[in-house]
């Protein structure tokens, strides 16, 4: 399930980036490749305001990286995708803009404010485990007693 992201929304909820910082945008990047590594999701970022608009060279094949253009923002890039995505219920949107919320609401798409997936973003990723390859192991009690005796003495004899 791919994620369509308001940088500058999410960058405002993070503890270790400041909007004032001149590189928060590539350091939020940054973060979302490791997000994207843990979860393997794929992520769209828009950011307001960049010098052109469109796809950024900061883009991976993870992360796209969006800026709106001087006349746009990010919320309008947002709304005018999410109004074109073709399979909207495969999709989360993360926004703290009500009517980008609202909007992927209407198309039946996941929603998260900014600071759910900011909290989602900081929690260690879930172990993964195989429960097909989970075996029912049953051992005698002469194979306990060896085992037992192994552990304790070192001594396999």
């Amino acid at each position: 399930m791919p994620y369509m992201i308001d940088g500058h929304n999410l960058i405002g909820q993070l503890p270790d980036i400041s909007l004032d910082d001149p590189n928060d945008e590539a350091l939020l990047v940054q973060k979302l490749i490791g997000f994207t590594a843990r979860t393997s999701k794929t992520c769209v970022v828009v950011f307001d305001y960049g010098l052109p608009g469109g796809k950024s060279r900061m883009s991976t094949r993870v992360v796209q990286v969006v800026f709106a253009s001087q006349r746009s923002s990010a919320d309008r890039v947002m709304m005018e995708r999410i109004g074109k995505i073709k399979d909207p219920r495969n999709w989360t949107i993360v926004s703290s803009d009500n009517d980008v919320l609202e909007t992927a609401r209407s198309r039946k798409m996941q929603t998260l404010s900014s600071p759910e997936f900011a909290d989602l973003m900081q929690s260690p990723p879930r172990p993964v485990i195989d429960v097909g390859e989970q075996a029912d192991v049953k051992l005698s009690s002469d194979e306990v007693d060896e085992w037992l005796n192994f552990f304790q003495t070192g001594d396999d004899n």
